[in-house]
């Protein structure tokens, strides 16, 4: 009996352990994920094509409040680039609001974003929502969509 007891309750620890574990390997690739998340952004506003390249696939969608046109991974360098080209900046960047959720290989993404601009001279400030869907494929998070939404 004392040796079947004593099997229960290693097994409730090694399955308490292997939570606790998986918990923090979660919150660790969260943080990555996260990272990704704002290095894209980042690399849009400093028309950084390369990162984009690499981060941005080809099969990517965008949806923005506001405009008709959905975006592939073209116009998302495209516009970058413009961007960049007429001396825009970024002033300041902040997600005062996220929650991620996983499926398997996916992670979306819900925020709230808050950023300010700064193009010939004046600056710009701009909030809203954004869902953004990201795909760890080959060791890395890559971000083929998202949908924002301006709260101005």
């Amino acid at each position: 009996m004392k040796a079947k007891k004593n099997r229960v309750i290693i097994s409730i620890l090694g399955w308490a352990i292997l939570g606790t574990v998986n918990l923090f390997a979660q919150k660790q690739n969260d943080e990555r994920l996260l990272q990704v998340r704002e290095t894209v952004w980042r690399a849009w506003f400093a028309g950084d094509t390369k990162t984009l390249k690499e981060l941005v696939p080809p099969e990517t969608i965008v949806m923005s409040g506001g405009e008709g046109q959905w975006k592939h991974q073209a116009d998302v360098l495209r516009t970058a680039t413009e961007f960049h080209a007429k001396g825009g900046k970024l002033v300041r960047l902040e997600f005062p609001h996220t929650e991620v959720q996983h499926f398997g290989d996916v992670a979306i993404v819900w925020s709230n974003y808050a950023l300010e601009t700064e193009l010939d001279g004046k600056r710009s400030p701009d909030s809203g929502r954004v869902t953004e869907i990201f795909v760890w494929k080959h060791g890395r998070w890559t971000n083929p969509g998202w949908h924002t939404d301006s709260t101005k």
